[in-house]
């Protein structure tokens, strides 16, 4: 069963917003700007756009149709890259003190994007500045020491 992308995208949108309204109930806390409303509201907002965005079929026009046919080039293996999520969360669970989070990150970024079929170009840069942006989002946003290992942040 296939559902279309107003189904879809509708959804999205209404669990954005619950998701939205649910957090913006979270008490604040006392003498701190950011309390722990932030992040649900920041995610259901962007739930919500992503699935108007769905809905209204904005960027449609970009996806290429999937081949029902063998691809040339492809392993036998190629299916497996369903494991890869699992694997890098594996990772970081064993990597990221000894490592750091910059590095293991950025390790992250880089299996994840190439296992996406990113090209070198996309994903190298990519790595460099996704670990960096989110770094300086929990340590000075959200104020969430992360582990600093073999590579310490700028900041």
């Amino acid at each position: 069963m296939q559902l279309s992308d107003r189904v879809t995208g509708a959804v999205l949108v209404g669990l954005g917003g619950l998701a939205a309204w649910s957090g913006s109930r979270l008490p604040g806390v006392p003498g701190q700007d950011v309390g722990p409303a932030a992040f649900p509201m920041l995610i259901g907002g962007g739930l919500m756009l992503c699935g108007a965005m769905i809905a209204l079929g904005i960027g449609h026009s970009f996806e290429v149709p999937e081949e029902e046919e063998a691809v040339p080039g492809r392993s036998r293996f190629y299916g497996l890259r369903v494991l890869v999520p699992p694997a890098l969360l594996l990772f970081y669970m064993f990597a990221a003190e000894p490592l750091g989070f910059l590095l293991t990150a950025f390790l992250m970024v880089l299996v994840g994007a190439f296992a996406l079929g990113a090209r070198a170009r996309l994903a190298v840069p990519l790595a460099l500045v996704a670990p960096l942006i989110v770094h300086l989002a929990f340590y000075k946003l959200l104020r969430v020491p992360l582990p600093e290992g073999l590579l310490g942040a700028p900041w």
